[in-house]
C-alpha cells in the first residue's frame, strides 16, 4: 500500500464556499474542494495555499487548521491510502478560474447548504461543515469585538 499526503482549503468569501467541478473526458467526476499533493520542502499550509491558487486562481489566507480526512483507493499499480489535511481559508474576492489542466471545468462560490449537497464525497461534506462552524464562530467573535469597541469607546 502506498501512503500519500495532500492538503487543501475550505475557502469562504462572504459566507459562500469555493467549489470546483471536475469533468474528465466528458465523464462526470463531481464537485470537490481544492486540494493537492505536498511537494518536497513544503509545509502542509504552504501546499494548501498553493493548491487553492493553482486549481482556482484564488488568493486566500489561512484562518485555521480544520483537521484531516483519510480514504483508500485503487491507484495504477497498488492501493493508495491518502490523508488530506484541511485548512479554513478566507478570500477577499469571488473571482475564480478553474484549472483546465486538472480537468476542472467550473468553479464558484456557493451557499453553505448548496455546497453541502453539491460535494461528491461524504468526507469533504463533513470537513466543510466543521469549517463552516469555525467560520461562524470567528464571525461572531469579530462582530462582538466591533460592537463592544464601538459601544465603550
Amino acid at each position: 500500500m502506498i501512503e500519500a499526503v495532500s492538503c487543501g482549503g475550505v475557502v469562504i468569501h462572504k459566507g459562500k464556499v469555493l467549489l470546483l467541478y471536475k469533468n474528465q473526458n466528458g465523464r462526470y467526476m463531481g464537485w470537490v474542494m481544492p486540494k493537492g499533493t505536498v511537494e518536497e520542502g513544503e509545509t502542509h499550509s504552504q501546499t494548501a495555499l498553493r493548491e487553492v491558487k493553482e486549481e482556482t486562481g484564488v488568493s486566500a489566507e489561512i484562518i485555521s487548521y480544520i483537521g484531516k480526512t483519510q480514504y483508500t483507493f485503487h491507484g495504477t499499480n497498488d492501493m493508495v491510502n491518502k490523508t488530506v489535511h484541511w485548512y479554513l481559508m478566507r478570500s477577499d474576492s469571488f473571482y475564480c478560474k478553474p484549472q483546465a489542466e486538472e480537468f476542472f471545468s467550473d468553479a464558484g462560490f456557493y451557499k453553505q447548504h448548496e455546497a453541502y449537497y453539491l460535494l461528491k464525497f461524504h468526507d469533504e461534506r463533513q470537513i466543510m461543515r466543521q469549517a463552516y462552524i469555525q467560520y461562524n464562530e470567528m464571525r461572531n467573535r469579530e462582530f462582538k469585538e466591533k460592537y463592544y469597541k464601538n459601544k465603550f469607546n
